[in-house]
């Protein structure tokens, strides 16, 4: 599977960083190990990229065949469920120029890049979803006041399930690679188009409850699916927000616990961690003696910069530095050590 993945990767013209994407590699040379932080922010953005391509051409193509049987069927349901799907076919288009931002380089303007335009295009989405869920509702409910004939239950049935299988396909795709790039916005678009995927199924419900003489329960599937969909602005909205006020996972503290743990002399005082994009910044104070040597110091952080890239992938940066007892009882007197600059030894 992995073996045929690189193929694919190939085929795109992505397989050449498929390398990097690891953040770091182990090795026999003198370095012992390297940590390829804007290689993998090209292989992890290519793929993004990718992802976002495939999904809009799946979901526009889902959305066309859905509005043919729309126009010959007159299913509000089905309406509601093609603007919907129309909806997320055009979310790939902030998500591809956040995408082709982020991996511009860092500039005396923007020191961290542009990794944040990704919880910009987050927000964007939302605000997309947001509005398809008002058009959607509007039509459901102006059909449950003046209810028109549903025709060709069949190719509604056929539409619902067409709907379903687009849906899947690019919920699969978004989730897996907004996973792998650590992506809020990728993630949160993947599980929208899952839910569609459901509410698709729901078409194929409500031509059930025509043929079966109750014409309503179209108008009331269209009105189910808008339900859901507002379900789905707010679980994204509350995703994107968190990581746009540089809220994080617990789960991420406790990989840095972890972290720690696995080096001797390294006792944590303070720890934070924030997302630019979908790549994770770590600040972490740790407990240290006035007497500590300078080479001691320089070992104990290169072993926790090593067990950080090792427990966390999406690692791209730590900025490690030593608290002394000044400092822990409110005398900033920091003795700090970043990564690649041993002379940066201040008190």
């Amino acid at each position: 599977m992995i073996g045929l993945r690189a193929r694919i990767l190939d085929w795109f013209g992505f397989g050449s960083h498929d390398h990097a994407a690891h953040g770091h590699d182990h090795g026999s040379g003198p370095h012992g190990h390297t940590h390829g932080v804007i290689d993998a922010t090209i292989a992890t953005t290519d793929r993004g990229i990718w992802a976002i391509k495939w999904s809009f051409v799946i979901l526009a193509i889902t959305a066309a065949l859905q509005m043919a049987v729309v126009v010959l069927s007159g299913s509000v349901a089905l309406l509601a469920d093609t603007i919907h799907n129309v909806g997320d076919a055009t979310t790939a288009i902030p998500l591809w120029i956040a995408f082709m931002l982020a991996r511009r380089k860092p500039s005396k303007t923007f020191t961290y890049g542009l990794g944040r335009v990704e919880d910009l295009a987050g927000i964007i989405i939302v605000l997309i979803i947001l509005f398809s869920a008002i058009v959607a509702g509007y039509q459901a409910i102006e059909r449950l006041i003046n209810p028109q004939v549903v025709t060709h239950l069949g190719w509604l049935t056929a539409a619902g399930i067409v709907g379903f299988l687009g849906n899947e396909v690019v919920a699969v795709f978004r989730i897996r690679v907004g996973r792998e790039i650590n992506s809020a916005a990728l993630i949160a678009d993947g599980y929208h188009a899952r839910t569609d995927g459901l509410t698709s199924l729901a078409v194929v419900a409500g031509a059930l409850g025509v043929w079966l003489g109750f014409p309503l329960a179209d108008p009331i599937v269209g009105l189910l699916i808008t339900i859901a969909i507002f379900g789905i602005v707010w679980q994204s909205a509350r995703s994107v927000l968190t990581r746009m006020l540089d809220g994080i996972e617990p789960g991420v503290m406790d990989e840095i616990q972890h972290a720690v743990a696995h080096v001797r002399g390294a006792h944590i005082v303070d720890a934070k961690a924030r997302w630019i994009g979908h790549k994770l910044h770590v600040d972490i104070a740790i407990a240290a003696v006035e007497t500590l040597l300078l080479s001691e110091a320089n070992k104990i952080t290169s072993a926790l910069e090593y067990e950080l890239f090792e427990h966390m992938p999406a690692l791209a940066a730590a900025n490690i530095r030593f608290s002394t007892e000044h400092e822990e009882h409110g005398h900033p007197h920091p003795h700090e050590h970043a990564h690649g600059e041993h002379d940066g030894h201040k008190h």
